[in-house]
């Protein structure tokens, strides 16, 4: 009850227009840290047109007082692309969202989902869930300095929270202060006792737990993460909810995303294969390497894209290998290509 008081002294007016140029995504890759970089992000646009692809979590602080190119920067092709901030100081929030907005990103998006220590300690993350009020303030404050969507993720509840109540008390405030999406990781976080890497698999998902908030509040987009492996499994959820949020199945196996366009998004012509991708991914890892950068720091996130396919192995123990030696260059992707292709099927299958 204490929740809900303090909520109607905020007094947002609720408004159910989304951003100017807010596009509905059907399919996004989650934000994971030390893997989605621009480098990854990248790779990923190499497979679908469309999806909404997500940085890492960035802290207000960083953003603000850090180098802002390193810790920002992408290329035109990543597009559309949201950048999550870390933070929970409304001015700090605002004032960080207005620089990714300058740097070109089409969305901002507010983590209330991770469950680190590190994460508790900023006052940031899952443990923001137990304070919507405040959640809110901050998206009131970045809706008034940027044009470019804002958007929350969040989890359904932390501890001994009711997941019935919190997930609630939280979408209501993010709503009424003008947030355009709510992005659910179906499962609660436990803050006292399980690590973050326990947190993502050891709390029940609670996919019904999502569909009854999309019920209640039918003209919000509402988008789902968590525990998804296969559009198989998660596309019949877009019946009810508006997006599906893809984390470590994406990074691992990315050749689901290759399926995306055709699938969710009606695009005409053949799903995108992994040749296809390594194939237009090659004058990006060109350009980069010319800029200094290390084959191994692109091709890290390459390694899962032939999984299950013969000569799967032999891809990812070249890249492995070859692509850390001193003066690595495309030779090494185009062997390990050619590991995975008929041309490279005598060496696909002695493995």
């Amino acid at each position: 009850m204490t929740e809900k008081v303090e909520l109607k002294k905020l007094n947002y007016s609720v408004n159910l227009n989304a951003a100017k140029g807010f596009v509905k995504p059907r399919f996004a890759a989650a934000p994971m840290m030390e893997w989605t970089d621009r480098h990854c992000r990248a790779f990923h646009r190499q497979l679908t047109r469309h999806a909404l692809l997500y940085t890492e979590m960035v802290t207000t602080g960083a953003v603000i007082h850090g180098d802002r190119e390193y810790l920002l920067g992408f290329s035109d092709i990543e597009h559309p692309v949201a950048c999550q901030l870390g933070g929970s100081d409304p001015q700090d929030m605002a004032e960080a969202a207005r620089i990714v907005a300058e740097f070109g990103y089409d969305e901002v998006n507010i983590n209330v989902g991770c469950p680190s220590d590190r994460v508790q300690s900023g006052r940031f993350g899952a443990c923001l869930m137990e304070e919507p009020a405040l959640v809110a303030a901050c998206v009131e404050a970045m809706k008034a300095a940027v044009d470019i969507p804002v958007t929350v993720k969040c989890r359904i509840g932390v501890d001994e929270q009711d997941p019935e109540v919190a997930l609630d008390t939280m979408a209501d405030a993010v709503f009424a202060a003008g947030a355009d999406a709510l992005w659910v990781h179906a499962r609660k976080a436990w803050l006292k006792g399980l690590s973050p890497k326990e947190n993502r698999d050891i709390p029940p998902l609670d996919y019904e737990r999502v569909l009854r908030l999309k019920q209640r509040l039918p003209d919000r987009f509402i988008g789902l993460n968590g525990g998804l492996q296969t559009l198989d499994q998660a596309e019949p959820f877009l019946e009810t909810l508006d997006g599906l949020m893809f984390g470590r199945a994406a990074y691992h196996t990315p050749q689901i995303m290759g399926e995306v366009d055709r699938r969710l998004y009606g695009a005409s012509g053949p799903d995108i294969t992994p040749w296809d991708a390594v194939k237009a991914h090659m004058p990006y890892l060109e350009a980069q390497l010319t800029n200094g950068v290390k084959l191994a720091h692109m091709t890290r996130h390459m390694l899962g894209l032939f999984h299950g396919r013969p000569g799967a192995r032999s891809w990812r123990r070249i890249l492995t290998v070859e692509a850390i030696k001193p003066g690595a260059g495309l030779e090494v992707v185009e062997k390990a290509l050619a590991a995975v292709s008929p041309a490279g099927a005598d060496l696909a299958a002695a493995e």
